[in-house]
């Protein structure tokens, strides 16, 4: 009978073990599926969306090499006039090349602060954008947030630019005749002739930035523009403008010309970050002016002006030239680290031009400089 006994509870006991055992291989399963169904649900939304898109593509602006929306799903109510244009130029990748790192610490800090739905357009290549594409769905879904992205063929947008180009090069690149490299650095000065016309503002960012705060803070930055304002940028932070204006400085002794922003000078400004004015800049026939050889030769021949940075250079002189055209924004929203000029000949001045106060905004990663973790 104690036999009898003992055995039931043993089989009592490995009746239990079994059925929790059960228990817990069915709750796995149906975890693993909720997963795998989220998954596949967000792959099929995806691929829906760029199928779609795809086919809008057809009846939209040939520049677009291909468009994909994808929408956080507590979004879908989203009002799309409320939505911000956000500008890169992600190009020429190699397998060794640091700037896929870069991209992703820029997208991942973009995506991360901002409060606002962003129409986020890439300016890529062959070599570039299934790159992209990954870092930034990514990215997306990490985030859950609501973004509009746009792929531009660097190629076909080149086209768009030509004159400007041609006029830009021989007077601000240090090796102008390569076309496609000469239009990358000048892309930005026609960027309202690539933008849609329904947009109003918009922002380039360079991909070795990061951000730390919020990117609508920088869009608000648009209702201090003046009446006049085209532009918007923040000064250079080394040195560089008065080692090129050195010529017209020992003519102009008495002029701030080249002088460092934290001394009330003119330093220039530096491209990493812009703010555009679209809608003034397509209505603008002055710009056309001035962006046309006659005016950019008359510029560079009074401040005895020969670049070597793109369109940096051309802001820093429509910024001597007109200074009313460029409203001018805090160094925080673009604290450049590079160096290199520290180590050229100007270690005497370089702390008096690299100095910013405030709350760091946008950090900006320039000659390969690490920008500092969070």
């Amino acid at each position: 009978m104690r036999l009898s006994k003992s055995y039931i509870i043993k089989l009592i006991i490995l009746t239990l073990l079994l059925i929790i055992i059960y228990c817990l291989q069915t709750s796995q399963y149906w975890n693993k599926n909720n997963i795998l169904n989220k998954n596949d649900n967000i792959m099929e939304n995806h691929s829906a969306s760029l199928i779609r898109n795809s086919l809008m593509n057809n009846n939209n602006n040939n520049n677009i090499n291909n468009k994909t929306t994808i929408i956080n799903n507590e979004n879908k109510n989203i009002n799309k006039n409320n939505i911000y244009n956000v500008w890169c130029i992600f190009t020429k990748l190699t397998s060794t090349s640091p700037m896929r790192r870069k991209f992703r610490i820029f997208t991942e800090s973009l995506l991360k602060y901002s409060s606002v739905n962003l129409t986020f357009n890439v300016i890529i290549d062959n070599s570039s954008r299934k790159i992209a594409e990954t870092i930034i769905n990514t990215h997306i879904i990490v985030f859950k947030k609501f973004v509009k992205i746009n792929y531009y063929d660097v190629h076909k947008l080149s086209n768009k630019i030509q004159d400007i180009v041609e006029v830009m090069s021989p007077k601000f690149s240090s090796n102008p005749g390569t076309y496609y490299s000469d239009a990358l650095f000048f892309l930005s000065l026609g960027l309202h002739r690539i933008a849609s016309v329904n947009d109003k503002y918009g922002i380039m960012l360079d991909v070795d930035t990061k951000l730390s705060t919020d990117i609508k803070l920088l869009f608000d930055e648009f209702n201090n523009f003046g009446d006049d304002s085209l532009f918007g940028l923040a000064p250079e932070l080394t040195p560089v403008y008065r080692h090129i204006l050195y010529l017209y400085r020992s003519k102009n002794s008495a002029t701030l010309f080249g002088e460092p922003y934290s001394s009330g000078g003119y330093p220039g400004y530096n491209s990493g970050v812009v703010l555009f004015h679209l809608e003034r800049l397509r209505n603008s026939l002055e710009y056309d002016q001035i962006v046309s050889e006659d005016m950019v030769h008359h510029m560079t021949e009074k401040y005895s002006f020969r670049g070597h940075l793109g369109d940096q250079d051309f802001y820093t002189l429509l910024g001597m030239e007109r200074p009313e055209l460029i409203h001018n924004i805090d160094c925080t929203w673009n604290r450049q680290l590079c160096t290199w000029w520290r180590d050229r000949g100007y270690s005497d001045v370089f702390g008096n031009y690299s100095s910013c106060n405030g709350k760091i905004k946008i950090w900006h990663g320039n000659c390969n400089t690490p920008i500092p973790d969070d």
